[in-house]
């Protein structure tokens, strides 16, 4: 019997301790509960501030000392961006009736939830601008600057120095009002960036009968225009493109295009040939005046020779004509009736022969480097015999030739013509090459040269080697 009343006595004694704890839990529970009520529950983030227990305008007051909004951004559909700075439009703003609200949603009874969840929230500031100030703002923005019409805006086709274009004022046409609701709802948002095309701020208007033919119009230009052939010379290429067959169409005396039996715009083949003529004009090299870099330090100016490059206009007529009908496309390098060692303006290349007739010097450079070097002796300017300048070539090589002339005949043991009968030989005559020699006592228009640099030159040398002669 003194054993169960024991144990009975230890019962009650658990049982008031476990109902002392409860209600020493339950007095802190609600202790906090009543300490929240006059502020955010336990665990509360609001835009990263931790608002454990801070009233509204404890928590306002530190996120306005922590929140900047320089203004927004504006992005039209290619790209462009136009700012708008906050302080223009007298930008302000106040986070006191989110917080309130937000704190009004919260049930300090239910805080020990918040142990469980972390509570972060996102809330949006209370915005105030000046709406007149913004519209000013927007009108320094060419978007909403422009006062056309949709009645005013066309579709037409026009020509540019890059051929012919189509100008269509009547798709992705701005809307302002969608755009100037979509600027607003992004400053109400607190947003930094805003993106008119994606905001549906850009719309098609409808197209009348005359705007479809002009598009009709236009696809026939523009397959008429995608010619594809490049003209190659050397390392220079001439795109025929829709800069070039855009005055190929064919037109009436009042500009109106004329179309063939099948309904594509015609072409016009004389055009076809005038743009031959003046590509050939531009490339043809042969006779014409070069700017060459001296040995002797000079950029002088050559004109005249035989050496070069000339189209074979004819052919080439006739090819782009067929070409651009089958609508050909590719790289093509032209026929050529007379071919230089290297086409293109600068046809003379690394390996020349230079023959500076002031100085009286010859020079050989092979891929850009000099091989020889020697004293010469031109034609004789006393008698008006002087050898003629131009840009020439090697086009023949002999040994033991006898040179024949007006009362003489010489025998010379290696020969390299280069114009006529004006060549490059050895003169074993003569004891003294370079000076004044050519001026009282010169060749009758040859290139003297000392018997062992002839020899050497001769060995080195491949016919069709530009020679370049100047004073």
């Amino acid at each position: 019997m003194m054993k169960s009343g024991t144990n009975k006595k230890a019962a009650r004694g658990i049982c008031t301790a476990l109902l002392v704890t409860i209600f020493l839990l339950l007095a802190a529970y609600m202790g906090l509960a009543k300490y929240y009520k006059g502020g955010f529950s336990y665990g509360t983030w609001i835009n990263g501030i931790y608002c454990t227990g801070k009233t509204v305008d404890e928590v306002n007051e530190e996120l306005l000392r922590n929140c900047r909004y320089e203004g927004l951004t504006v992005f039209d559909k290619d790209g462009y961006s136009y700012g708008i700075d906050a302080a223009e439009i007298n930008f302000t703003f106040d986070f006191k009736e989110a917080l309130q609200g937000y704190l009004n949603k919260q049930n300090p009874y239910l805080w020990i939830d918040n142990i469980l969840t972390s509570k972060e929230h996102t809330l949006i500031p209370v915005i105030s601008y000046d709406s007149e100030k913004l519209e000013e703002v927007l009108l320094n923005i060419p978007l909403f600057a422009d006062q056309t019409e949709q009645r005013d805006r066309d579709v037409y086709i026009i020509k540019t120095y890059q051929g012919y274009e189509l100008v269509d004022e009547r798709t992705g046409v701005f809307n302002k009002q969608k755009a100037k609701a979509a600027v607003k709802k992004a400053l109400n948002n607190f947003e930094d960036e805003v993106y008119l095309k994606e905001q549906g701020c850009y719309e098609d208007l409808p197209k009348t009968e005359q705007i479809r033919n002009t598009l009709d119009l236009w696809e026939k230009i523009k397959a008429f225009q995608s010619c594809q052939i490049i003209y190659k010379f050397g390392d220079e290429q001439v795109p025929v493109n829709a800069s070039v067959v855009c005055d190929w169409l064919a037109v009436e005396e009042d500009g109106s295009f004329l179309y063939d039996e099948v309904g594509n715009l015609a072409v016009d083949d004389s055009k076809i040939e005038d743009f031959v003529e003046k590509l050939a004009d531009e490339y043809d090299t042969v006779g014409g005046i070069r700017r060459f870099k001296a040995t002797r330090g000079e950029t002088v100016m050559v004109e005249g020779g035989i050496y070069g490059n000339k189209l074979d206009r004819e052919a080439e007529k006739e090819y782009l004509k067929k070409a651009f009908r089958d609508k050909v496309s590719g790289i093509h390098t032209p026929e050529y009736i007379q071919k230089a060692w290297q086409q293109g303006k600068n046809d003379i290349g690394q390996t020349y022969i230079e023959i500076d007739m002031t100085e009286q010097m010859m020079y050989y450079y092979k891929n850009g480097k000099p091989e020889l070097k020697t004293a010469v002796v031109t034609g004789n300017t006393g008698r008006r015999m002087g050898t003629p300048e131009g840009v020439n070539y090697v086009y023949g090589k002999q040994e033991n030739r006898i040179l024949r002339g007006p009362g003489y005949a010489a025998h010379v043991n290696f020969w390299m013509p280069v114009k006529g009968n004006i060549g490059i030989h050895d003169a074993t005559w003569r004891s003294e090459y370079g000076g004044e020699i050519y001026k009282t006592n010169g060749s009758h228009g040859c290139i003297n040269t000392p018997h062992d640099e002839m020899s050497e030159l001769y060995g080195m040398v491949e016919v069709g080697t530009p020679v370049v002669m100047f004073y």
